[in-house]
């Protein structure tokens, strides 16, 4: 039993959710998002209540996983719309920098080259100094995959701990052959 899908999602004052055809819509002023729910669980608006109740139709084991699934989408995304996520990235390390330029995110992270990555749309990637990347937007999961695809291209090394990290990562370092 879901004790999380059975938990009815509130509507935030200033957010609109509409569902038609298992497509549920929400609107609010940082944005605008859709998910297509699958046909296990059906997804009702109770405009009584101001909620969204989420319900499987059989007792089985798809049924189940998609039912707390379903609801922490939609909850992320009521949340996503009305204030927004972000995650905090840093650039550690000797020379390493990083800059926006257009739509385009240039980082200098020790390689012979420099490396770009285009900033899809729907986010905000700000640079507040060159050893700090600010990464915002509406939707939970196109902000952690942008952030991690970021990360990704220099991870921090565990020997002096240069590299991209989130900002309250603790990377772990090693001590080196001096050690003994």
């Amino acid at each position: 039993m879901s004790r999380i899908g059975n938990k009815p999602v509130p509507i935030i004052d200033g957010v609109e959710v509409s569902v038609a055809d298992r497509v549920v819509k929400v609107k609010g002023p940082k944005g605008e998002l859709e998910f297509a729910h699958r046909p296990e669980v059906a997804v009702a608006v109770d405009g009584e209540d101001n909620t969204v109740k989420v319900s499987r139709q059989t007792n089985e084991r798809t049924s189940r996983e998609l039912h707390g699934l379903t609801r922490a989408v939609i909850n992320n995304m009521i949340f996503g719309v009305k204030e927004g996520y972000e995650k905090k990235l840093e650039v550690v390390g000797v020379g390493y920098i990083a800059a926006i330029q257009g739509k385009e995110l240039q980082l200098r992270v020790g390689y012979a080259n420099e490396l770009k990555k285009i900033i899809p749309d729907g986010l905000s990637v700000t640079c507040p100094d060159q050893t700090h990347i600010v990464v915002q937007g509406c939707d939970k999961q196109m902000v952690g995959q942008f952030a991690a695809e970021v990360r990704s291209l220099r991870k921090p090394e565990p020997y002096k701990g240069k590299g991209i990290r989130y900002q309250d990562e603790q990377v772990k370092l090693k001590a080196g052959k001096s050690a003994t």
